[in-house]
């Protein structure tokens, strides 16, 4: 018995990364998944390699046209929806001097309109399941703030709030709203911006300083410790969670370890 037994799930972004490893343990987990992303080739791979229990959809998260479609998809394949993970995003880094309005405006787009569209585009579908849980895929970033993250930043901490509201209006048709915050990511979303040389791994390597064993564990290990709280959130052994972030970042966001003093 998987903990998604009988679920029917979309997942965004869902043709590599987070979205990847987390349609994977979906389906590994007994749920049927409708993957979604503008990747169609890797996205139709891994629903190919999935089986029965996969289909591939192509998604722009922000055409509300195409998450009609792509609900419709779901339902049709699988006879009904219960999971929604809002996973897709996308990354600009720069300093807000350098931002110009069109890049900063297409992270918020699809950062925080597309999890919007979402969650508004599968509100009907989970009424007539009698409820289900969306979780929406926010940042270490969206709990802290960096220098040169003001698009992506502002985005996910957006999220949160979209979250909480989701979470008070929706509960009483017992559609339940999260929010993870997770350190790791995909790498590719970051490549672009590692200079030439340095290897991914490397670079990564100490993103997540408090936790000792960290720094040995490759970048997709990590990723699939958020896979697996998404899926939690997902089962029905979370059942009173709701309107509520998770931190999924190794410590990064408890606070700074002062050295020289007692315990560092």
């Amino acid at each position: 018995m998987g903990m998604l037994d009988g679920k029917v799930a979309i997942v965004t972004g869902a043709a590599r990364g987070t979205g990847e490893a987390t349609a994977r343990l979906f389906v590994q987990e007994g749920a049927q998944v409708l993957l979604a992303d503008i990747l169609d080739e890797p996205g139709e791979s891994v629903a190919k390699e999935l089986g029965d229990a996969a289909r591939y959809v192509h998604l722009d998260v922000t055409s509300e046209g195409e998450w009609r479609q792509a609900v419709q998809a779901a339902t049709r394949s699988f006879g009904a929806l219960n999971v929604l993970v809002n996973n897709a995003g996308i990354l600009l880094i720069a300093a807000i001097e350098d931002t110009q309005l069109d890049e900063f405006e297409r992270v918020v787009r699809v950062n925080q309109t597309g999890a919007f569209l979402g969650i508004k585009s599968v509100i009907p579908a989970m009424k007539q399941a009698g409820g289900g849980s969306i979780v929406n895929v926010s940042s270490v970033d969206g709990l802290s703030a960096k220098n040169g993250l003001v698009a992506y930043s502002s985005s996910k901490w957006a999220l949160r709030g979209i979250t909480r509201v989701a979470a008070l209006e929706l509960g009483r048709f017992g559609i339940r709203v999260n929010v993870v915050c997770p350190e790791s990511g995909n790498p590719t979303m970051i490549a672009p911006y590692v200079p030439a040389g340095i290897d991914l791994e490397t670079a990564t390597a100490f993103s997540q300083p408090h936790l000792a064993p960290q720094k040995d564990r490759p970048v997709a290990d990590k990723i699939a410790d958020v896979a697996r709280f998404i899926a939690f959130l997902a089962s029905d052994g979370s059942a009173s969670c709701t309107g509520a972030d998770f931190a999924i970042d190794g410590g990064n966001t408890a606070g700074q370890v002062m050295r020289g003093m007692p315990g560092s």
